[in-house]
């Protein structure tokens, strides 16, 4: 690598200590970083604001901005208390269920939509809920972002990368079902299994509290009946669009953005209160970061690792599945998975046509794609959806530290990642 890759790698690095011991706010972190990596000529602006590969990905940007601005006006409808109230009813106010029913809801949606997606929607009725019965909100919070990571591993629309590897290697959404959706359904019930051992100081039960909730209609929740309906069929129609990608050929973060700003018309509420409710230190965290990655991508960083950890057992395709396996993980808890495997996938495609094309050196596309997205719960900056709930977290006033996260992130993905081993096997190399 030259001197000026190896200076992005020292600043990557430092911004990256920074915001794992948190000394210093990680916004500014991460809006300094990308600022010295464009001063050195890591990046420059035009890689910075307007490369697909090396630059701020502007639709996941956008994809946030107008779901932020939809959920903004959610919430102001009474719809959030209402699903509060109806959850913890249905569990009887025991924390424990509650979190199960919250957590399975999260890891299916995220199967359907992004996982970012999700967490905006699901994240203000946890806060509510944790509310009403006088539970820390923290292990809830991350528990939902875990299963959200985790469901989104599941198909081919669920988490960025899939859409990367689907296009590169001619894989199929029913492929990604076949191959990806039994193994992250075990995933998931095992996630469950370890909240309730890593969480379980949070299961308190307050009887007064409980009694108070059962004894709510949830009907009074709602304060603006026609808001509430408009609200809903302008998500609804955005939840369409996102499904008919392929058929509309407009980019997810379009879609949000437009639905965010026809029900901001439609709402007539006030512009500027709803934008209070937008994430904007996290949007900016996102732009930095993104810059800074870029750096990497741009100076050849990611891909002089990829290329020595593939060049290292090109032909043996176990040891290789292995290899792209738990690279994967541990560099997409790292850096952002979708450059990553941007980078990853030219070099996937060249081993697996080199294996032939298809049978078991397929498996290398799925190693590809469970390690990148899997491992992005292994620390608070692996994924989208990690940062965006630490930024609703700290909002609402239960801030969750980078180590906070991470310490359980690491357990689940470790485990996680070690039972696909198995799997792999007996799918592509037992029989």
């Amino acid at each position: 690598m030259s001197v000026l890759a190896w200076i992005a790698v020292a600043v990557f690095a430092t911004a990256y200590v920074l915001i794992a011991t948190e000394k210093i706010d990680r916004v500014k972190v991460a809006v300094g970083g990308a600022a010295i990596m464009l001063a050195i000529g890591a990046t420059d602006a035009e890689h910075a604001f307007f490369s697909e590969d090396a630059g701020i990905d502007w639709n996941v940007i956008f994809l946030l901005l107008g779901m932020m601005l939809i959920v903004g006006v959610l919430k102001r409808t009474g719809l959030f208390e209402y699903l509060a109230i109806w959850s913890a009813k249905k569990a009887r106010g025991r924390p424990f269920p509650i979190m199960v029913i919250l957590l399975v809801v999260t890891g299916v949606v995220s199967a359907a939509l992004d996982n970012v997606t999700t967490v905006l929607l699901v994240a203000p009725v946890t806060l509510l809920v944790c509310d009403r019965l006088g539970v820390p909100p923290v292990p809830f919070l991350i528990s939902e972002v875990l299963a959200a990571n985790i469901g989104g591993t599941a198909t081919l629309v669920g988490d960025p990368p899939n859409i990367i590897i689907a296009s590169r290697s001619g894989l199929t959404f029913n492929d990604f079902l076949a191959v990806l959706t039994p193994f992250v359904l075990v995933v998931l019930v095992v996630l469950v299994l370890l909240c309730r051992i890593m969480f379980r100081k949070a299961f308190r039960y307050d009887a007064e509290r409980v009694a108070r909730v059962m004894a709510l209609r949830e009907a009074d929740a709602i304060r603006d009946r026609r808001l509430v309906i408009i609200s809903l069929a302008v998500l609804a129609l955005v939840l369409a669009a996102f499904g008919l990608h392929t058929l509309l050929h407009l980019e997810p973060s379009v879609v949000a953005l437009l639905g965010g700003l026809l029900l901001l018309v439609l709402s007539r509420l006030d512009a500027t209160e709803v934008a209070k409710d937008v994430e904007w230190p996290t949007l900016l965290f996102f732009a930095g970061l993104f810059v800074m990655v870029g750096g990497l991508v741009a100076t050849g960083v990611i891909d002089s690792i990829a290329r020595s950890a593939t060049g290292a057992v090109e032909g043996k395709l176990w040891p290789a599945t292995m290899l792209m396996l738990w690279a994967s993980a541990g560099l997409s808890a790292i850096v952002d998975n979708i450059p990553y495997v941007a980078t990853m996938s030219p070099i996937v495609s060249e081993l697996v046509d080199a294996g032939g094309g298809l049978g078991k050196a397929q498996v290398l596309w799925w190693a590809l794609a469970i390690g990148a997205d899997l491992g992005g719960n292994a620390t608070a900056v692996g994924a989208s959806a990690n940062v965006v709930v630490l930024g609703i977290a700290e909002r609402a006033g239960h801030k969750i530290t980078f180590w906070g996260f991470t310490k359980y992130g690491l357990i689940v993905t470790t485990i996680s990642v070690t039972l696909a081993v198995p799997y792999l096997w007996l799918r592509f190399f037992a029989f």
